[in-house]
């Protein structure tokens, strides 16, 4: 995977080369091939893994009126991008297909413009101050711009522990942001006073219509092909491979690729030897279907306890979902097996109502239905005294409540930071500094921009930046880039999103049927066996592994240790949490358990 990074400005004092040089060392962590660094007045930018060390790359481009520095190349050349750019303006973001991270400068103008892809799959953090404006797709090479000091956020730790990741637009870095996916900046200064104006330049065209299943059909078996063909060419000598947890996702790549290829694919499956979290049986019947070169990965807790510190080491912030494990060890593994690049399935549930969650919420989104003033008989009736303690009243209590909770913050229910109070998992004084709404209305924000009037829409939309963008995309890029091997998602294709955002809701997600129309269209396809399994993908039995594996549990132990004295959560609740995960609740209490781990082996790691 390609990067960029640089800046607009000027650095007193500073050899802008050296500096620059420094920056894509940085931001080439992981990334084979060499790096082209651009230099023109006060814009100083480069790609890294674009060309040799000797610059020649289709990702940089410099002439009389722009300058082009485009992190992925294979639809579109930095040098296409600024013929559209003189023809177009920033029209030529509609022209880009595919992930990427963009940085333009009008030299005429004195005009910066950045921006990423339509899911976020390349993502690009920005900082002012000093009288600039720097931007990389890697937050460390942001450290090494002189006066920049790295200050943790209060607001983003919280964030942190809330949603176990910290979403854009917000960094771990006081007065750093993320874009959000399908954002463009534009900028007329570098100056710290200068107005930089965000806009999206796109939106899921979401379509509430009605259409016929089987023109949909044809059009999804004839799209699939395409998209994986596109997403499966490489360089002449590059070996490509598949991740394979036997998902209907990753199945369907798989399969698909090798009707296309019309040979074996080289796919790649990580197992648990612990109940009920190995899925391998599943990828085997997949492996067998599509008649694959398998390979197969056990991981071990040794593994967790090596892999841990290199991937909260690398990460660019603190990241608590636990799959990045296993996902870095899968790459790794096709790494050492001579794998340049492997394809994902990420991104089928987003686009085609596969979230467990969404049965659930319909159910909820039921009550709404019901005419109020029935809703009140229905409410008073479950009230009535001595009703509350009979298990029928109980559960339609809870039901209740929970459907008048509305959307998205329903989602959050179960969260642990609203199962107890915040003033007994938060120092008084951390807790004080920070916006406790913020993370909701982060949420609600998402889920209200779609032009959707459905449910399961805007429940996909909200998914697409929170659950992928923010999460399962980062965790897939940050584990491939840190075993050294590129990844495509071919199910997020530019193309195959229009068409999804065609499926009306009413297939998407019919009644709770997770992903009828998917499932329907393929049922001819995919394994009956995977068509009928429930989403898991490359869970990770941490909790109980922290609990029986001595090594792990020391790591863990020692880690909250530390972060007791952090300032950050009250020690007496960690040691409740401890308690908890040590007596019978491993899985549960196991969650947050890791998540203050990864935090704080973030934290000791990036010190400097």
């Amino acid at each position: 995977m390609k990067g960029i990074c640089g800046w607009l400005g000027a650095l007193p004092g500073a050899a802008p080369q050296a500096v620059l040089a420094d920056m894509l060392a940085v931001d080439g962590a992981g990334v084979p091939g060499g790096s082209v660094p651009v230099h023109a007045a006060d814009f100083h930018g480069g790609v890294i893994g674009d060309g040799d060390d000797d610059g020649d790359g289709d990702g940089a481009h410099a002439d009389d009126d722009c300058i082009v520095l485009l992190s992925d190349s294979a639809r579109m050349r930095a040098a296409e991008v600024a013929d559209a750019w003189r023809r177009d303006g920033e029209r030529v973001l509609e022209l880009l297909h595919g992930p990427f991270a963009l940085a333009l400068f009008d030299r005429r103008r004195g005009r910066l413009m950045l921006a990423v892809d339509r899911v976020g799959a390349r993502g690009l953090y920005l900082v002012r101050g000093g009288g600039r404006i720097g931007f990389a797709t890697r937050l460390a090479a942001l450290t090494r711009l002189p006066g920049f000091t790295p200050a943790v956020s209060d607001q983003a730790l919280f964030e942190y522990l809330y949603l176990h990741m910290i979403p854009s637009p917000g960094s771990i870095y006081s007065g750093v942001t993320k874009l959000l996916p399908a954002q463009v900046l534009t900028c007329d200064a570098a100056g710290d006073a200068a107005p930089a104006q965000a806009r999206f330049y796109w939106r899921m065209p979401y379509r509430d219509g009605s259409a016929r299943f089987d023109a949909l059909k044809s059009e999804f078996r004839a799209l699939l092909p395409e998209v994986v063909g596109a997403a499966a060419a490489a360089p002449a000598g590059a070996r490509v491979g598949c991740f394979l947890s036997g998902g209907t996702d990753s199945s369907t790549v798989v399969g698909t690729w090798r009707q296309r290829s019309g040979e074996p694919v080289p796919t790649y499956s990580i197992g648990f030897d612990a109940e009920g979290f190995d899925e391998m049986a599943y990828a085997r019947i997949a492996a067998a279907r599509f008649a694959t070169t398998p390979r197969e990965y056990y991981v071990t807790a040794a593994d967790v306890v090596e892999a841990v510190p290199k991937v909260a080491a690398f990460c660019d912030e603190p990241f608590g979902n636990a799959s990045i494990v296993p996902a870095y060890l899968c790459a790794r593994f096709a790494r050492n097996d001579g794998i340049d690049v492997m394809l994902a399935g990420d991104g089928g549930d987003e686009i085609f109502g596969g979230n467990e969650r969404y049965a659930n919420q319909w159910l909820f989104e039921q009550w709404g239905q019901v005419p109020a003033p029935l809703r009140g008989l229905i409410r008073g009736a479950v009230g009535l005294p001595g009703l509350g303690a009979l298990p029928p009243a109980k559960k339609a209590q809870s039901y209740i409540a929970q459907a008048e909770v509305p959307l998205p913050d329903r989602f959050e229910t179960y969260n642990f930071m609203h199962r107890t109070a915040l003033e007994d998992i938060f120092e008084p004084a951390f807790l004080a500094r920070v916006d406790t709404g913020a993370p909701l209305e982060n949420l609600r924000e998402v889920y209200r921009r779609t032009q959707s009037s459905a449910a399961v829409n805007r429940m996909m939309h909200l998914d697409l930046k929170i659950t992928l963008a923010d999460n399962d995309l980062r965790k897939v890029n940050q584990a491939c880039q840190l075993a050294g091997i590129d990844v495509r998602y071919p199910l997020l294709d530019d193309r195959l999103l229009d068409f999804a955002a065609s499926v009306p809701p009413g297939m998407q997600l019919k009644r709770t049927h997770l992903r009828w129309f998917f499932k329907r269209a393929l049922a001819d396809f995919l394994p009956a066996e995977i068509i009928a399994k429930r989403k898991h993908g490359f869970g990770l039995p941490v909790g109980l592994w922290m609990r029986e594996y001595a090594p792990l549990a020391e790591l863990t132990r020692a880690s909250v240790e530390r972060l007791k004295q952090r300032g950050i959560v009250r020690p007496g609740y960690i040691d409740w949490i401890s308690q908890q995960h040590q007596g019978g609740h491993a899985s549960y209490y196991g969650v947050f358990l890791w998540i203050l781990v990864m935090l704080d082996q973030w934290l000791e790691s990036h010190r400097g």
